[in-house]
């Protein structure tokens, strides 16, 4: 899929820097808790990650670093739409959502079944509040199996526990505690 840098757009290469020295400095101005690798706790960590306005910061800037930041965009989406209070603002939010992450000519298409797709298609005849609801837990489940794995593993989250076990005297945020 990824033919190396030399095909991406200086744009594109400008904002994965930019969005990099956030992150870097991030590091060094909040607190952060060591994610356990256990299986039974990863669900957890990933939602204090998503909650967690720095959090989910970092973890965007990780899937810009791998041409995959549509999936956390459309979960954010999501959350935002979800929060949507005017009835009347609905369907155009949705038909803008829609456009952008799942059409078949979406600038920003997620990774979703057919079945998936057709169903949020069908949920854009009476939109509600709940009518992504299939699609974005496909997208989270897919974040939280595959790239947040991978996000622990990254450099630059080793960086970040070992910028916080060098720190020793920063303190730890607090589990579910949104910044």
């Amino acid at each position: 899929m990824c033919k190396g840098l030399t095909y991406l757009s200086v744009t594109c290469l400008e904002r994965a820097k930019e969005l990099k020295a956030r992150f870097g400095s991030m590091l060094q101005k909040h607190d952060w808790t060591h994610a356990s690798s256990k299986a039974g706790k990863n669900r957890e960590s990933f939602e204090r990650l998503l909650s967690n306005k720095h959090g989910l910061c970092a973890f965007t800037a990780f899937l810009v670093s791998e041409f995959s930041e549509e999936n956390v965009a459309f979960y954010v989406a999501c959350e935002d739409y979800r929060k949507i209070r005017v009835a009347a603002k609905l369907p155009a939010q949705a038909r803008s959502i829609y456009d952008e992450f799942i059409g078949c000519d979406a600038p920003r298409e997620v990774n979703i079944d057919h079945e998936t797709r057709d169903i949020t298609k069908a949920n854009l005849q009476a939109p509600s509040a709940s009518c992504f609801d299939l699609a974005q837990h496909k997208i989270y489940t897919l974040m939280e199996k595959d790239c947040y794995p991978r996000f622990l593993r990254s450099p630059a989250y080793r960086d970040l526990a070992s910028q916080l076990a060098a720190g020793g005297g920063a303190k730890q945020a607090r589990p579910g505690k949104k910044a």
